[in-house]
């Protein structure tokens, strides 16, 4: 049976910090709902009601373009090895890019990874739990390199000038303040 909370405590903190991946989903007003996995050392915990996660360099942009329309975001960790379990963290977020201030407070809880793109730091309103009997038993090998190497390949200025082609617009053509 699923439980809600107002905050992440201890047990919940555990939880997410043991997690190899994350799915983070947001939806503006109108247009396509987006859902995105996230892995890497890219989630801390900064406290019972605050998440950050180091948005790196992808093929989209989904979530920073949904989050300027509309300030709301779930955040969902599975359990793929040990007791069943599914969480979500709802609440609303902030996006920090490298040319704000904060993102020179944020980037030092991160290792520094090639392409980091943005921070998003959400205020977490609601915790659920739920069994996840269905979810599947997935053996963790170890992380995909394939991102890193490309990034670093490319360099800073490619990644600049890749973003300013790739990262702009949403799918539905919405700006992603890049």
């Amino acid at each position: 049976m699923g439980k809600q909370f107002t905050e992440i405590d201890a047990a919940t903190r555990a939880f997410i910090e043991r997690q190899h991946m994350f799915f983070v989903a947001t939806a503006a007003p109108d247009g396509r709902v987006n859902v995105s996995p996230k892995g890497l050392d890219t989630l801390r915990v900064l406290g019972p009601n605050q998440v950050a996660w180091l948005n790196l360099t992808g093929s989209g942009n989904e979530t920073a373009a949904h989050l300027r329309e509309q300030n709301r975001i779930t955040l969902m960790f599975c359990a793929f090895e040990g007791k069943p379990n599914i969480l979500r963290l709802y609440g609303a977020a902030a996006v920090w890019h490298p040319r704000d201030a904060q993102w020179d407070e944020l980037m030092p809880l991160f290792p520094p990874l090639p392409g980091a793109r943005q921070i998003f730091v959400v205020n977490v309103d609601l915790v659920t739990t739920s069994c996840g009997m269905a979810v599947p038993f997935l053996e963790y090998q170890g992380e995909r390199e394939e991102l890193s190497r490309s990034l670093e390949k490319k360099g800073p200025a490619n990644v600049q000038a890749y973003w300013e082609q790739r990262n702009q617009l949403s799918l539905d053509g919405k700006p992603t303040g890049i």
